[in-house]
This record gives C-alpha cells, sequence and structure tokens, in this order.
C-alpha cells in the first residue's frame, strides 16, 4: 500500500490530464505557499530533513495540498500510505492502523495521508486517533474546509495545521509558463500564445492552479494548427473556455458563512457596491435566494429597526418575491431590497432589546406574571384575583396608565434604548415622553 499511485501497466502519461502530468516532484518545482515553503520556513525544514510530524493542509482548491503530501512521499524513509476519504471505511481504516502498529514495533515509521479528511465522519477520525497518540502513523491531513468544525478537537489537537493561500496571477503565470516548456506538459508542441491569453487564464483561475492547467489544456485541445504544424491558441479560444467562471463558494462550508457575513457587514457600513457584489457571487454560485432573502429580512431589524420600518417592509417583499418567481428573475428583488438596506438609517436597537430582555429572562428568578395583567376567562380565576387592578389604557384620557407591568424584581429595566437614527428620533422622544407622563402619574 505504500507510496500508491494508482497507475497500471496500461497507464498512458499522456492519457493523464494536464495538472496530473506536471505535478511538482519536488520543492523547487513547487510553485507557490512561500510563507511555508521559502527558504528556511519551518514546513520547507521539516520535509527536507525528513522530520514530519502529524498535520493538516488546510486550503482551497488546487493551491498544492496533494502536491506537498506527494512530494513528501518522495522524500521520506518511511512508509507512505495514500488513503482516500471518500472510499474508506472504518474496517478499512483499523487495517492500516494494525499494520502501522506492527511496523512502529519493527522500528519502521508510517506516514499516512488522508485527502478530503473533512469527509470522514466523527467514529472514522475517532479510529485514527489512539494510533496517532501513540506515534503509530504521522497523519498527514488534507482540506478545504475549516478544520475547527470539520475535524475532532482531540485529533486537531495533536496535529500542526499549515493554511494554504490561494495561488497569486503571479504564482499562476508561472505554473502556466512551466507547463509550456516542461515535455510533460505541452514543451513537444510548436504552441504559440500571447501573454495576454495567458493572463486571462491566470485571472480565471482564481487562485486554484487546477483550473488554471484545465483551461490551458482545453484551449490547447481546441485551437487551430497551422499548415506548418503550430498550434495557435487567440483570445477567442481562452474566451470559449472561460465563459462560466466556477466561483469558489460551498453552500454547506467555511466560505458560505464567510460571504453571507460580507454581505451582512456590507449593508451595515452602507456600502450599497460591496453588497451587491457579494450578493451576486452568492447567487451566480448557486445559493438558494431564499436563504439570503432570510437574512435581509433579519438585517431589516437587527441593524436598521424602526429607525426605517419600511426597511422590514421591502425585506419582506423581496423574500415573497423571490418565493413566488426564484432565480433568475428574483435577483433584481434582492438586489433593490440589499441596496435599499445599504442606504438606510442603522439602528440596532431592536438587537440590543431582545439579547438585554433575553439574558434577564434566562438568569434572574421566573417570578410569575403580576395579577394585574393575567387573564380572567374565568369565575374561579377572577375569584383568585387574576385581573384585579387592570387598567384598561383606551379609558383613559391620554390612553396611558401608570400600571406595572414587569414582575417586582425587574421593575424600572430599561431593554429599548432608541437612537437618534432616521425616524426612531421620533420614537425616542415619544418614548421620553410617556415616561415623564408615567412618572409624573405614578400612583395616582
Amino acid at each position: 500500500m505504500a507510496k500508491q499511485t494508482g497507475r497500471t501497466l496500461f497507464t498512458r502519461d499522456e492519457d493523464q490530464p494536464l495538472a496530473a502530468r506536471i505535478r511538482p516532484r519536488d520543492l523547487d518545482e513547487y510553485v507557490g505557499q512561500k510563507h511555508l515553503l521559502g527558504p528556511g520556513k519551518v514546513l520547507r525544514r521539516l520535509i527536507e530533513e525528513d522530520r514530519i510530524s502529524s498535520m493538516i493542509f488546510w486550503g482551497p482548491p488546487g493551491v498544492g495540498k496533494t502536491t506537498l503530501a506527494r512530494i513528501i512521499a518522495n522524500r521520506t524513509q518511511a512508509k507512505f500510505i495514500d488513503f482516500s476519504a471518500v472510499t474508506a471505511g472504518i474496517k478499512e481504516i483499523k487495517q492500516v492502523m494494525e499494520e502501522a502498529e506492527k511496523n512502529r514495533l519493527y522500528g519502521e515509521r508510517t506516514i499516512l495521508f488522508v485527502d478530503e479528511i473533512h469527509r470522514f465522519n466523527k467514529a472514522q477520525q475517532d479510529a485514527f486517533l489512539p494510533y496517532v497518540e501513540k506515534g503509530s502513523i504521522i497523519l498527514i491531513g488534507a482540506t478545504t474546509e475549516n478544520p475547527s468544525f470539520e475535524v475532532n478537537g482531540a485529533l486537531l489537537s495533536r496535529c500542526k495545521v499549515f493554511v494554504l493561500q490561494a495561488l497569486s496571477a503571479e504564482d499562476i503565470t508561472e505554473l502556466l509558463h512551466n507547463a509550456l516548456k516542461d515535455e510533460r506538459g505541452f514543451g513537444g508542441l510548436a504552441l504559440e500564445i500571447d501573454e495576454e491569453e495567458i493572463g486571462i487564464i491566470a485571472s480565471f483561475a482564481n487562485g486554484d492552479a487546477r483550473t488554471a492547467l484545465s483551461t490551458l489544456e482545453m484551449a490547447v485541445l481546441n485551437a487551430d494548427t497551422t499548415p506548418e504544424g503550430k498550434t495557435v491558441i487567440t483570445k477567442e479560444d481562452i474566451e470559449q473556455c472561460t465563459q462560466k467562471k466556477s466561483l469558489l463558494y460551498d453552500k454547506n462550508g467555511e466560505e458560505h458563512y464567510n460571504i453571507i457575513s460580507a454581505l451582512h457587514k456590507s449593508m451595515r457600513n452602507s456600502d450599497p457596491d460591496a453588497a451587491v457584489y457579494w450578493l451576486a457571487r452568492m447567487l451566480e454560485a448557486g445559493e438558494d435566494p431564499i436563504y439570503v432573502a432570510r437574512r435581509v429580512t433579519r438585517f431589516a431589524s437587527e441593524d436598521i429597526g424602526l429607525a426605517d420600518p419600511k426597511a422590514l417592509e421591502i425585506a419582506v417583499a423581496a423574500f415573497e418575491a423571490c418565493r413566488l418567481i426564484g432565480m433568475p428573475e428574483c435577483t433584481v428583488h434582492l438586489t433593490e431590497a440589499v441596496i435599499y438596506m445599504s442606504m438606510a438609517p442603522k439602528s440596532n436597537s431592536m438587537y440590543m432589546a431582545y439579547e438585554a430582555a433575553k439574558k434577564d429572562a434566562l438568569e434572574t428568578i421566573a417570578e410569575p406574571v403580576p395579577m394585574n395583567i393575567r387573564n380572567a376567562p374565568t369565575k374561579l380565576m377572577k375569584e383568585q384575583g387574576y385581573g384585579a387592578g387592570y387598567k384598561y389604557a383606551h379609558n383613559f384620557k391620554d390612553k396611558l396608565t401608570d400600571m406595572q407591568c414587569l414582575p417586582d424584581n425587574l421593575v424600572g429595566r430599561e431593554y429599548y434604548r432608541p437612537s437618534e437614527d432616521g425616524y426612531e428620533a421620533k420614537y425616542k422622544a415619544r418614548l421620553e415622553e410617556i415616561k415623564k407622563w408615567k412618572e409624573t402619574h405614578k400612583g395616582q
């Protein structure tokens, strides 16, 4: 099982995708991640000195996580086992672990590489733990998801997490040039491609080496060949291969929460341009518009509230439009709502009022409802004093009374503290009038 490659006697190099054919074989060929693999950096030293400990590579797709594991496999004196989180079950895990334990007793190290480790459930991850603890295996995991959420805490605490970053446009350009020169790539072909076209591919790839190389390969395969045998890649060839950009967005993963957070905070910061951009990022990546509409509706009360009560009406109307019409027509309704939320005056008074009341509701003694504001639908309840002393506001001249509505231990608490923004300034003035009236008429 050591150093498995998935190749057979019948596998031909030319049948493999370009990204697989020119995968870097050592650190000198590796592009990117200079913060980890530059001269003297910690991960480079660990690999070069064959002193690997359990670690997790966390980063977006196509940045070199699996490639790093292959480089380690080529350099290490340990037995290297390549494991797939997609196909392996607990039975297979235990078989490998038992073999690794036997190897440890004979003084041989075992490095276990688990691609997409976030796909393992808790039971599968737990199966690794005792063997990592006693040193039977050195675990290397690769994941696109935040390991804080996807990897068991006990296992994560025994692994060093290395964060791999999306490749820069310069990194991608270097990779493309390498593919054009490398004999394993297109070095043996007479190719003609301008720097402008290479730049378009690098920009389209959005930091993903695999996407860049796949796009280049598609462009080469679809390009015209001159009578002299030269393959000429034009801007039109590139544009045909890059019509639809694959956006980095996992509806169940961390990027989902990152982008909805970006939308919320852009609206809160009164930045309509940024808000519409993040809205488009979500919708064009396939997000459910109903989910976005729910979050916008929440925002209307949490961050605007009575500073502009119309915000909630617009948010609910957009929600209904999304529900009735759907994509792609409802994009314009959500855009209207998002821009309105961005431009509206802001107040978090509703949110703060509820949070303060919630704290008291959870942490103070749950006193009974005051008798005067209890309902008394039966004769027995009236005889018990339910509703006694209740003052019906509409029967009073100012439609106000000094009646106590809070429990005794919370009398005087103030949860709603209106701001002076937008319409809420009027509500603040009205609340001050009410409080002044109640103070004046107290006990009357």
